[in-house]
Formats: C-alpha cells, sequence, structure tokens
C-alpha cells in the first residue's frame, strides 16, 4: 500500500536527463499559497539552491517544492544560481504562481552546473494538474546514494503529517540537514509552524551524524495546506516530532556503507548544551564507529570522547556511568560472561550507548549516528567515478 501526501498537495516525479535511468525530478505543490517554514545548512559554500530558496521561505508562504537529484549545483558561480532561478521560475510557470513562491533543493556531486538543455525539456513538459499524490514516489525521487527510500506518517486530530527525506553522507547538519520535506493538511499559521518546525529539527534531524560533514545543501522544509482545518498545538508537535525521529533514524540507518545504526544517550548533563556536545563526540568518533562494527565492547573508546568534548571542571571521571544497552560497563568491572554477552549485544544491528555524566543536572540528549565501515570509503572514492 502506497503513502498518500496529505489533502491539498499533489505530485510529478520523473527522469529529465540529470542521471539516465532513475528519477531525478521532483515537484510537490499545494493546490493553493499555504503556510511554509525551512531550515538550511549554515555552510558558508552553501549552494545557490539553498539561496534561492531562503529568499522565498522569507515571507512565510509558499505553492511548491522542487527538487532535483543526482547534482548538487554548488560551486557553480553565477551560471549555478542563474540556473535555478531558471528551474524555479520554469516551474513557477507550469504550475500558474509566481517565482517566489517556489521552493528548490538540489543534491548529488558538487561542482557541475545542471543539464540545462536537457532540463528544459523536463520543464515544458511538466503535467497540469500534477499527476500523483504517492509519497512513496516523491521519496525515490530525490534519492542519490541512499539504498532505500525514507518516508514517515503522523496524525494529529483529523490531520496528517507525512515526511520524505534523502541523505547517507556528507550528514553532520548544522539548523538543517539533507533534503527533508513534511507536508501536512493542518491549519497553522506560518509564525506558529515556523516555531514548532525549529523545536522538532533541532531534537531530530540536528540530533543525527553520519560523518561529521556538513553539507552545502542541507535544506528542510515544512508546507501546510490548511485543509483539514486547525488542531490541538501538542498533538500537532507530537505528530511532527514522530515523523522527523523517523526520518532521522532512517537517515543514519542507512548511512553510507552502514551496517549498524548507533543511538547515543547523554543525561545528567549540566546543561542541553553539553549533553548534546557529548553526544555528537560519542557518535562522530571513528574510533567508537569502528568498534561498533566489528561488535568490540571497547568502553574506553567512548571514556576517550567523553574526555575529548569536556573539560576537567565538567565532569568527574569517577561519578561517569557508561552502558552499553543495559549493561554497566565503567566503572563497574565485567566478568568474563558479562563481555561474552556484551559482544553478542554488540553484533545486532542496533546498538545503543548510555552516558550519565552526574553532574548534578538534569538535562539529556539523544542523537543517532551509524558504524563506519569499508563500505563507506568505497562509496565516497568512487563517488564521481
Amino acid at each position: 500500500m502506497t503513502l498518500a501526501l496529505p489533502r491539498g498537495f499533489r505530485a510529478h516525479v520523473t527522469n529529465v536527463g540529470v542521471k539516465d535511468h532513475t528519477d531525478d525530478f521532483t515537484i510537490v505543490a499545494a493546490d493553493a499559497p499555504c503556510a511554509a517554514a525551512a531550515v538550511f545548512t549554515q555552510s558558508s559554500f552553501a549552494g545557490p539552491s539553498v539561496l534561492v530558496s531562503r529568499r522565498h521561505v522569507a515571507a512565510g508562504s509558499a505553492r511548491a517544492m522542487v527538487v532535483i537529484s543526482k547534482n548538487a549545483n554548488v560551486a557553480t558561480g553565477a551560471q549555478g544560481l542563474a540556473d535555478a532561478e531558471e528551474v524555479v521560475a520554469g516551474v513557477a510557470t507550469a504550475l500558474g504562481c509566481a517565482p517566489h513562491e517556489v521552493l528548490i533543493a538540489s543534491t548529488g556531486v558538487i561542482g557541475r552546473t545542471y543539464p540545462m538543455d536537457r532540463i528544459r525539456d523536463g520543464l515544458a513538459a511538466i503535467p497540469s494538474p500534477l499527476p500523483g499524490v504517492d509519497a512513496d514516489s516523491v521519496a525515490r525521487g530525490i534519492m542519490t546514494t541512499d539504498t532505500v527510500p525514507k518516508t514517515a506518517v503522523a496524525t494529529a486530530g483529523a490531520a496528517s503529517v507525512v515526511g520524505v527525506a534523502k541523505g547517507v553522507g556528507m550528514i553532520e547538519p548544522n539548523m538543517a540537514t539533507m533534503i527533508a520535506m513534511v507536508f501536512t493538511d493542518a491549519d497553522l499559521t506560518s509564525t506558529a509552524l515556523g516555531r514548532v518546525f525549529r523545536r522538532v529539527v533541532d531534537r531530530t534531524f540536528n540530533c543525527v551524524s553520519v560523518d561529521t560533514d556538513t553539507s552545502t545543501s542541507d535544506t528542510a522544509v515544512i508546507l501546510a495546506s490548511g485543509v483539514a482545518g486547525p488542531v490541538d498545538a501538542d498533538e500537532f508537535e507530537r505528530a511532527l516530532y514522530s515523523v522527523c525521529v523517523s526520518l532521522t533514524q532512517q537517515i543514519a540507518r542507512d548511512g553510507e556503507g552502514a551496517e549498524k545504526l548507533v543511538e547515543v544517550v547523554v543525561d545528567q548533563a549540566a546543561n542541553d548544551e553539553q549533553a548534546k556536545r557529548v553526544a555528537k563526540a560519542i557518535v562522530n568518533s571513528p574510533l567508537v564507529k569502528t568498534a561498533v562494527h566489528g561488535a568490540d565492547p571497547n568502553w574506553g573508546r567512548v571514556a576517550m570522547a567523553v574526555g575529548k568534548s569536556t573539560t576537567e571542571d565538567e565532569i568527574d571521571q569517577a561519578a561517569v556511568v557508561i552502558r552499553f544497552g543495559h549493561m554497566e560497563v565503567y566503572p563497574a568491572p565485567l566478568g568474563e560472561a558479562d563481555l561474552d554477552a556484551l559482544a553478542a549485544y554488540m553484533r545486532g544491528t542496533d546498538v545503543r550507548i548510555h552516558v550519565s555524566l552526574a553532574t548534578g543536572g538534569t538535562s539529556a540528549a539523544t542523537v543517532w549516528g551509524c558504524d563506519l565501515t569499508d563500505g563507506y570509503v568505497r562509496i565516497n572514492a568512487d563517488y564521481t567515478t
């Protein structure tokens, strides 16, 4: 059974020749202008798509989102910006709206301009009205090296919240992540939508890392058609969080070459910043990631990551507790039977690392990542060839 977009949205997914034999051009459009919010990469090398979309979403309203995959159109200078603006204008013409009502995202190889001759043909062939409502097709159309499409759905009263995302590498977000699009038929003002989206992004997409590398194209967008009417604010936030945390975990699990999902929980921290800082240091450590890959219960690598991300006046190492799964590995010593059980746990597809900092504080953070395999090296060594 396919996942449908919320009421008030339609889609068009096709191949326009950016790359042969795979969908590379995706449009999702609302029937009318709707509330919109977005967050983007903070990279100083942000691509033209980010620059254009930042400008267009500033008013808090949008009509459509277009995504070109397999080409990031980054580091392409004035020509790249002109091409992005031409794509937006072409989509606007097909939809009968203004160019500033169209947002754009791009993902793929950096340093190459769009094949505009082929894309122009694709723009001219956009059907009216857009023919589809299949969110699964949208998720497939934005993939690059992803091995599976990523979708999630939740409800808030009479409204639905549907999310799609792509991302498996160059993932260490800063105010956004990869490409994520969330659509809802709930009726919210753009101000309320922006506030709740940023809160949820900070607890989900901003808590994932595959390889510590911030993309030049990270974009997360939410559009609300309003067709289902008003919803309870708390219920909507819970639904939005459910969708975004599912997409976050799917991204981490599908990290390039990944075989295991790693969840890191840090609690008893002095404040939220400290909790997330330590958790990210653990999930990003190549030594921790390779230990997880090899099912090696080497808690010393976790202690190393805690130590490098804090100062002596922040923690008392004798009070810190480190656990793999539910098993304490520090400071309590482990027997041989415990080590065997721990190694068996770490051979599973999901590994949880739990660190209690014992600062006297009550702050906590949960982040997600993946193990580091030779597959990651191979994928990225061969990426443009």
